[in-house]
C-alpha cells in the first residue's frame, strides 16, 4: 500500500513542478490538513515529503513550518512517530456505551453517559432527536481535544413533538420550530397538514428523518391557533415543555358525574366545625381555595387554630380516571394569565374549593397554641367546616394595618402567632429569602397592559406560616418515632444542604462587597449569615446580584421517601399537606395519613419513590412553563416601549453579553457583546464578569447601567438592550467614562468581539 503511495506521490512530482508557489498556509490551516492526511490513511506511516506532497504544500518555507509542525504533533501524542522521521496517525481506542441523546440547534450536540457529556457532530448522530437513548461509539480523547462520540444505533425514541409556524407554499410545506433542540424545518408533506394553513401556531411530529436527509419529515398533531394569537402562544409554551393545554373528555365526563352533596352519615364520621369561626386568605384571582383557618380562643385561655384543607381524596379515589390524569400532570400549571388544573374544574374550582357559606369536607390539622404560639397540642383528622368569609390578601392586609374590618380580633390573633411563629423559625437557621416577583395586568386580549410587582406581605405570610406548621407536623407525626422503631415510608419534601464549592464562591464574591458569611459553618450558622446579608443589601446596587447569586447556590426541593430534612426552613421533617387540589404529592400524603390511621402497614417504597420522581420533574417542567410565559409577557411588554431608556441593574453574565433588569418593571433583556464595540471582551466565569482585553473595562453582576429597548422577538422571547451610560459602574476606568458604546444606535453591528446566541445560562 505504502509503495502504491510512493508511485502516486512520484507521478505528482512533474505536475506540481509547474505550479506557482501555493499561498502559505496558516499554521491552524497546515495543522487540519496533515491531520486529515494520516486519519483518512490509517496504519500507513509516511515521511515529511510524503506528507508535503499528499497536503500540496511546495514552498520551502511551508516545508520548514511542515517539519517544525510534525514535532509539535508528535510531542503533544496527537500523531505517532513510528521510525525516525515517519508519521501516521495514532490508533484510537474506541467504546461502546449507552447514553441519552442532546440534540441542539445550534449543533452543539452531545449524548450523556453517567452525567457526563461527550460531544457528537452531526454527521455522526443519525439524526438522533433530543432525549432518544442511543448506543454509541466513544474515541478517546487525544491530547488538546475533547472526547467524541459516534451515534451506531438509537435504542429508544422519545415520544416528543415541536412547536412551530406552520408555512404551506404551492409545492412545499414546513414547520418552522421554536425549539433550541431543532435548527432544521420540519417538512410537512401535503397529506399530513390536518387543516392546518400558513401562519398557524402548530404542534408537529417527526415521523421520518434519514441519513440522506436534510430536513425531517413529519405530521401536524394538532393546531393551536393564529400566530401571535395569545391562547395560541400560551398553549405553544405548554406544548413545548410538555404539558397538557386541555382535559380529555372521559375526564371531565368522570367529574361531571361525581355528587357535592355530603350526607349525615358523611359529617357524623368527622369532627364538625361548621359553628367555629372559619375562613379563607388567598389571592384576588384565585378560584381553587384549598386552604381556610379557623379559630377560637378555649377555656384555659389558649387558642385552638384550625389548618383545615380540601379533602379531595373523598371524591378522587385511587386509580380511578380523575386520579390517573391527576398523577400524571402532578401539578397545576400557572401561567401568566391562566390557570391549567390538575384536577377538572368541577372538582378544583366547584366541590373541593372551600368556598365561602358552603358545607366542605376537610382534612385537618388542628392546633392549641399558648400565647407565644408554642403548639401544646395537636390532633390531625377529617373535618367538616363552613367558611364565613373569603379575603383576598389585600383585604386582610388592610385589616392587620388598620384594625378595621371583619373579624378584627381573630386575624390581628392569627397575625400575631405568625409573626412569633415566623421569628422562631428565623432563629432556628430558616433562610429569609423574600424577593419581589414581576407580575403583568392582562387585557380582554390578553395583552399586557402594565406591569407590578407581587409582594409578600402580612397577610401573605400569616397563611404560609400556619401552612408550614401544618407541613411539618404531618411529616414529625409519621417520620418522628421513638427510638427502636422503624418509620413508615412517606412522602416527604427535602431539601438538600448547598453544594460547598457554589456557596464557598458565593462567600467569596460577597466579600468583595464587604459581606462576611463562613461556607464551612454548621448549617444554622450559614444561614443565619446569609439572612443578615440579604437583610443588609436591602435598597442596595448588590442587592439584586448577591440575592440571585444566593439563591442559585442552594440546591432544589424534591419530594422523596428519603427523609434528609429542609435546609432552606431549618427543619427536620417537612412534607405537603396543604394543597391537594393543585399538588398530586399532598393527595398522595392526605391517603398516607388515612391509611396508617387506620393502622396498615407501610406502603411499598420503590412504587412511592417513583411517584415522587415523577412528581419532581413535572413540577420543574411546570416553574419553566410559568417562566417561559412571563418571560413571553416581558417581551409582548416591552414591545410597546421600542427606544425608550430604562435603567436597571446588570443581573447575568455570559460569553454573548451580560443581561440587565430593569428597576421599573423588573423586565430583563441581554445588552450583546457585540455591540460593545470599544473593546474585545471576554468572560471571567469565577468573577461573574465582562472584562475588555485591552483597557480591561468590567461588567460585573450588580453593576448599575442605563440600557435603550432595542429589539423584542417574541419567537425567542428574548429582548435585546443598547447600552447607553455606565456611570453607575463602579468598575469603569477613569479614562473610559466617555466611550460611546455605540450609544443610540442599537441596530447597528460589530464584528469586534462577536458572539453567537443569546440564551441565558
Amino acid at each position: 500500500m505504502a509503495a502504491q503511495y510512493n508511485d502516486t506521490v512520484y507521478k505528482m512530482k512533474n505536475k506540481i513542478k509547474d505550479k506557482a508557489p501555493s499561498t502559505r498556509l496558516k499554521k491552524t490551516q497546515l495543522q487540519d490538513k496533515v491531520l486529515e492526511f494520516l486519519e483518512q490513511r490509517k496504519n500507513q506511516s509516511f515521511n515529511y515529503k510524503q506528507i508535503a506532497f499528499g497536503i500540496d504544500v511546495t514552498a520551502k518555507s511551508q516545508r520548514n513550518d511542515l517539519l517544525n509542525l510534525l514535532d509539535e504533533l508528535v510531542a503533544s501524542e496527537r500523531i505517532l512517530e513510528t521510525e525516525l522521521g515517519k508519521y501516521r496517525a495514532p490508533e484510537i481506542v474506541k467504546s461502546e456505551c449507552e447514553g441519552i441523546f442532546v440534540r441542539r440547534s445550534n449543533g452543539r450536540n452531545a449524548v450523556i453517559i453517567d452525567d457526563v457529556q461527550i460531544m457528537v457532530a452531526e454527521r455522526n448522530s443519525m439524526h438522533a432527536l433530543n432525549g432518544d437513548k442511543v448506543r454509541v461509539e466513544v474515541s478517546a480523547a487525544r491530547a488538546g481535544q475533547e472526547k467524541e462520540a459516534k451515534v451506531l444505533e438509537i435504542l429508544e425514541v422519545k415520544d416528543q413533538v415541536f412547536i412551530g409556524t406552520l408555512n404551506v407554499e404551492k409545492n412545499y410545506a414546513a414547520v418552522v420550530t421554536d425549539s433550541k433542540f431543532l435548527a432544521a424545518d420540519i417538512v410537512i408533506p401535503r397529506k399530513q397538514l390536518n387543516g392546518g394553513k400558513s401562519g398557524d401556531k402548530v404542534v408537529a411530529r417527526i415521523t421520518q428523518w434519514t441519513d440522506d436527509q436534510m430536513n425531517p419529515r413529519g405530521e401536524i398533531v394538532d393546531i393551536l391557533g393564529r400566530k401571535g394569537e395569545n391562547t395560541a402562544e400560551m398553549h405553544a409554551i405548554l406544548a413545548e415543555f410538555g404539558l397538557p393545554y386541555k382535559y380529555p373528555e372521559n375526564v371531565e365526563k368522570a367529574a361531571e358525574k361525581i355528587s357535592e352533596g355530603i350526607t349525615k352519615a358523611e359529617i357524623a364520621k368527622r369532627e364538625d366545625f361548621r359553628n367555629v369561626t372559619t375562613f379563607t386568605i388567598d389571592p384576588r384571582d384565585a378560584k381553587d381555595f384549598d386552604d381556610a383557618l379557623s379559630i377560637r380562643q378555649l377555656a384555659n385561655g389558649n387558642w385552638e387554630v384550625g389548618v383545615h384543607i380540601a379533602d379531595v381524596t373523598h371524591y378522587v379515589t385511587p386509580n380511578s380516571t380523575i386520579d390517573k390524569e391527576a398523577r400524571e400532570r402532578a401539578t397545576s400549571v400557572y401561567l401568566v394569565d391562566r390557570t391549567i388544573p390538575m384536577l377538572p374544574e368541577r372538582l378544583s374550582n366547584g366541590i373541593c374549593s372551600l368556598r365561602p357559606n358552603e358545607e366542605k369536607l376537610t382534612y385537618s390539622c388542628i392546633f392549641e397554641l399558648d400565647k407565644n404560639a408554642n403548639v401544646v397540642n395537636y390532633r390531625i383528622g377529617r373535618t367538616v367546616i363552613k367558611s364565613d368569609r373569603r379575603f383576598t390578601y389585600e383585604e386582610a392586609q388592610q385589616v392587620i394595618e388598620t384594625g378595621e374590618g371583619d373579624f378584627v380580633q381573630e386575624i390581628k390573633t392569627l397575625d400575631m402567632l405568625a409573626k412569633q411563629l415566623r421569628r422562631r423559625r428565623y432563629d432556628a437557621g430558616a433562610l429569609e429569602f423574600d424577593r419581589a416577583e414581576v407580575r403583568f395586568e392582562i387585557d380582554e386580549t390578553g395583552k399586557p397592559i402594565k406591569a407590578y410587582f407581587k409582594e409578600s406581605k402580612d397577610a401573605n405570610k400569616l397563611i404560609e406560616e400556619f401552612m408550614l406548621l401544618a407541613n411539618l407536623t404531618v411529616a414529625e407525626s409519621i417520620g418522628k418515632v421513638t427510638s427502636g422503631k422503624k418509620a413508615k415510608n412517606f412522602v416527604y419534601r427535602v431539601h438538600d444542604n448547598p453544594d460547598t464549592e457554589k456557596i464557598t464562591n458565593f462567600a467569596l464574591i460577597a466579600s468583595r462587597f464587604g459581606y462576611k458569611i463562613n461556607p464551612e459553618g454548621k448549617a444554622r450558622e450559614v444561614n443565619k449569615g446569609l439572612n443578615r446579608l440579604l437583610r443588609d443589601v436591602k435598597g442596595k446596587g448588590e442587592e439584586n446580584m448577591l440575592s440571585i447569586l444566593a439563591i442559585r447556590s442552594m440546591a432544589k426541593a424534591v419530594y422523596t421517601t428519603d427523609n434528609i430534612g429542609h435546609y432552606g426552613l431549618a427543619l427536620d421533617y417537612y412534607t405537603h399537606f396543604t394543597s391537594p387540589i393543585r399538588r398530586y404529592p399532598d393527595m398522595m400524603v392526605h391517603r398516607l395519613l388515612a391509611k396508617y390511621a387506620e393502622g396498615s402497614r407501610s406502603v411499598d417504597k420503590l412504587k412511592l419513590e417513583d411517584q415522587c420522581r415523577h412528581s419532581s420533574d413535572m413540577e420543574q417542567l411546570a416553574a419553566n412553563a410559568e417562566r417561559a410565559s412571563i418571560r413571553y409577557k416581558q417581551v409582548e411588554f416591552m414591545q410597546q416601549k421600542m427606544g425608550e431608556v430604562f435603567e436597571g441593574v446588570i443581573s447575568g453574565v455570559t460569553e454573548w453579553g451580560f443581561y440587565v433588569e430593569l428597576d421599573e418593571n423588573m423586565c430583563e433583556g441581554l445588552v450583546p457583546v457585540r455591540d460593545l464595540d470599544d473593546d474585545y471582551y471576554e468572560l471571567d466565569e469565577k468573577n461573574f464578569c465582562l472584562i475588555g482585553r485591552a483597557h480591561h473595562q468590567k461588567y460585573t453582576l450588580g453593576d448599575r447601567v442605563k440600557v435603550q429597548v432595542a429589539r423584542a422577538d417574541l419567537d425567542r422571547k428574548q429582548l435585546d438592550f443598547a447600552l447607553i451610560s455606565d456611570e453607575g459602574n463602579p468598575n469603569k476606568p477613569r479614562r473610559e467614562r466617555n466611550r460611546s458604546h455605540g450609544r443610540n444606535n442599537p441596530s447597528r453591528k460589530s464584528g469586534k468581539g462577536k458572539r453567537s446566541g443569546s440564551k441565558k445560562s
